[in-house]
């Protein structure tokens, strides 16, 4: 497979992993920042090759071939997220972008020897699964932060926006994987969530509660 071809089997992962549906061919154009009709051309290219099933004004939807596929360029991209903040130090806001350059790395026996020299790790630094080399996929679950009551208390165990504004944010509020969160209280008027963080007490807007996932303690 191109490089854009690869691009695109992810795209189409995350997207139907997020919507848990066939998606649209203007979806995936706005996600791969494209016109619709490059998209529809990409498509019949993919579905030659039984990786999606696409008919035209119909949903796109992955073919267990392109699963399979784009689950390996998600590891490769996870595990080398795991290589740049443990080994490199990486912060978690800096790798996303070297990661989409190096996942496009062939070499499956690279992949599975990185994988082994970081201890077969489950999840990447931003809490996300990693696929062992057959797909295979760990769940957990989890919440995010803005559904839980008064008084209940998690463990960060993932964001649900991965952009270095978002995670820059958490690191200056002390938030990071790991971190226990107790929800105290939420405001009516605005939603705002009361959080305390390692013993340390603040106030958090809707929109940062709900980009984050705990694991209910």
């Amino acid at each position: 497979m191109t490089f854009s071809e690869e691009n695109y089997l992810k795209s189409i992962y995350h997207l139907t992993a997020a919507l848990e549906t066939e998606v649209s061919t203007n979806a995936i154009a706005e996600i791969m920042e494209t016109k619709a009709s490059s998209v529809t051309d990409m498509l019949k290219k993919l579905a030659e090759k039984d990786l999606v099933n696409y008919k035209k004004y119909q949903g796109v939807s992955l073919t267990e071939n392109g699963k399979l596929a784009a689950k390996m360029i998600v590891r490769k991209h996870r595990l080398w997220e795991v290589f740049l903040v443990e080994k490199l130090n990486f912060s978690w806001d800096e790798v996303h972008d070297i990661a989409e350059q190096l996942e496009h790395i062939k070499s499956e026996q690279l992949i599975n020897r990185l994988d082994d020299f970081l201890g077969n790790p489950t999840e990447d630094p931003h809490g996300d699964p990693i696929p062992d080399a057959n797909g295979r996929i760990i769940k957990i679950e989890k919440h995010l932060l803005s559904e839980l009551s008064e008084n209940q208390t998690g463990v960060c165990v993932g964001v649900k926006d991965t952009s270095s504004e978002f995670l820059k944010y958490l690191d200056k509020q002390g938030i990071a994987l790991g971190s226990k969160i107790e929800f105290l209280s939420k405001e009516s008027f605005d939603l705002s969530v009361r959080i305390k963080v390692n013993d340390r007490e603040l106030s958090i807007s809707n929109k940062i509660a709900s980009n984050l996932f705990v694991k209910l303690v």
